[in-house]
């Protein structure tokens, strides 16, 4: 799994071309459109490159078109103030001369303050859980072609689902689940790398959390699913290189939106971030001899 990781950190090493303006690529592995996680990433990538001595906090995004994973992507990062504790930038990301997304984040210089937080939900650790290596050689020959594509594919983030009974059956779920993630590789000390590749991961698994009550999957052919918004907050220091839980859960999906909340803890206990993003979750029509087609 090096080679994946390797690959990402490549990919979130921007090309500067210009104050405020940086230019990014994606991985070539087969997908049709770019990974929303990768435009997170980046994008936080391009605001911290213009900020010093202070820490990304929170950020918060719209995606407005889907990515093309075949030209790059421009990031025009808008200094919006630089004040003396926090520091605010607006990046827009570009291709084909159009926004694709855009994004909101906050920065603060580090100082101490009330501490509190929720407690880490009781789980069995990664360790007891199968590995991907396992779940492939379990369960692959007889899943999906769309899932075994996904699962066969090297990724940057390993993920060991606390409960799989979603990725074997029909059934109607509880919309929580609780995920073990990790970078599948080491990854260098600098705490900004950490930040932006949990700002990658952060928008793994997320989404399909909103279809667990409905028996459904993001794999399903007729279901349009994308994401819509995504924001993150940064609350205490982590690795993630180092095994996060990510606690999930869906209170709503409604008008073809399906809304998501995360909370991410170290090994520790103490809850690392927290994420929330809507989703949509499209229902499309067969229509004989033309395929699926959209519902609306």
């Amino acid at each position: 799994m090096a080679n994946a990781i390797e690959t990402l950190l490549e990919v979130l090493d921007l090309e500067k071309l210009e104050e405020n303006l940086f230019r990014g690529r994606s991985p070539q592995v087969g997908w049709q459109r770019v990974f929303g996680g990768l435009v997170i990433g980046q994008a936080l990538v391009a605001a911290a490159r213009t900020v010093e001595a202070r820490v990304a906090h929170s950020l918060h995004g719209y995606f407005m078109l889907p990515g093309d994973p075949s030209v790059p992507i421009v990031y025009q990062v808008d200094r919006i103030r630089d004040g003396k504790s926090f520091v605010t930038r607006r990046v827009v990301a570009i291709q084909h001369g159009k926004a694709i997304f855009s994004m909101s984040c906050s920065f603060q210089t580090p100082e101490e303050g009330l501490d509190h937080q929720i407690p880490m939900p009781d789980v069995p650790p990664p360790e007891e859980l199968p590995s991907e290596a396992e779940l492939r050689a379990l369960f692959l020959d007889s899943a999906p072609e769309p899932v075994r594509r996904y699962w066969e594919r090297e990724r940057p983030i390993e993920i060991r689902p606390v409960d799989l009974r979603h990725y074997m059956s029909r059934e109607g779920l509880d919309p929580r689940q609780k995920v073990w993630i990790r970078a599948s590789g080491p990854l260098p000390d600098d705490p900004d790398i950490h930040r932006c590749v949990l700002a990658y991961a952060s928008d793994m698994t997320l989404l399909d959390t909103s279809l667990f009550y409905h028996g459904r999957s993001i794999f399903d052919r007729d279901l349009q699913v994308a994401s819509l918004d995504h924001a993150l907050w940064f609350h205490r220091p982590f690795r993630a290189d180092e095994w996060l839980l990510y606690a999930e859960d869906s209170p709503s999906a409604s008008g073809a939106r399906g809304f998501n909340r995360g909370s991410l803890f170290a090994r520790d206990g103490r809850l690392i971030a927290s994420v929330t993003q809507e989703g949509l979750i499209r229902p499309r029509a067969v229509v004989p001899d033309q395929g699926i087609v959209p519902k609306y």
